[in-house]
């Protein structure tokens, strides 16, 4: 990703925009108040490769979209992105421990799309080195496996997918995905998750 900390300069930035402390912040996300604080210092100042839950709880207490921390920009009513204009966006852990490994390289199909509902992506899901923390938000979740194979953790069930499978569920139960074997696996990924 071009800049390493865009996600959490963007967060300081909305938030400081909506006149909320950290503090005010930690106190809006669901979690111990001390905990979310640490969260957000380290995002805002870019110690931290972030989770997808967290972001998206905290993009829900700003009262912005996911793609707002992403790739947020004034831009047209149609997007179009080329094969060979994706770049990478962003990297992202599968659970909150403050890791500093990912496992999720996201790439944006609709970068410049401002106003979107949807957060399609491409994903380079890499294997998972240890036990799944299962996460969980509000919203939906449709995922495409266009190479290799990904195993998706949702509640208490586990499914397998391979290339040419797709899941669709909710993400308020809990869930993890992480690709099978050995191999990075590239999905598509279409996120839905209200503001």
């Amino acid at each position: 990703m071009p800049n390493a900390n865009i996600v959490g300069l963007r967060i300081r930035t909305i938030r400081e925009k909506r006149g909320m402390s950290v503090d005010d912040l930690a106190a809006s996300i669901p979690g111990e108040k001390d905990g979310n604080v640490k969260l957000i210092e380290s995002l805002e100042k870019g110690d931290l490769v972030p989770s997808l839950t967290p972001l998206l709880q905290i993009a829900r207490a700003l009262g912005v979209r996911l793609g707002s921390f992403l790739d947020d920009q004034v831009g047209n009513a149609v997007i179009l992105t080329k094969s060979t204009d994706m770049a990478e966006t962003s990297r992202f852990v599968g659970s909150n421990l403050g890791e500093h490994k990912a496992e999720l390289a996201f790439h944006s199909l609709a970068a410049n799309k401002s106003d979107r509902h949807m957060e399609p992506f491409l994903i380079d899901v890499k294997p998972h080195g240890g036990e799944a923390i299962l996460s969980t938000h509000e919203g939906e979740e449709f995922i495409f496996v266009l190479d290799g194979a990904i195993e998706v953790a949702y509640g208490k069930d586990v499914y397998r997918l391979s290339a040419g499978d797709s899941i669709y569920y909710d993400s308020i139960v809990p869930h993890h995905l992480h690709a099978q074997g050995d191999g990075t696996a590239k999905i598509l990924a279409v996120v839905y998750a209200p503001a």
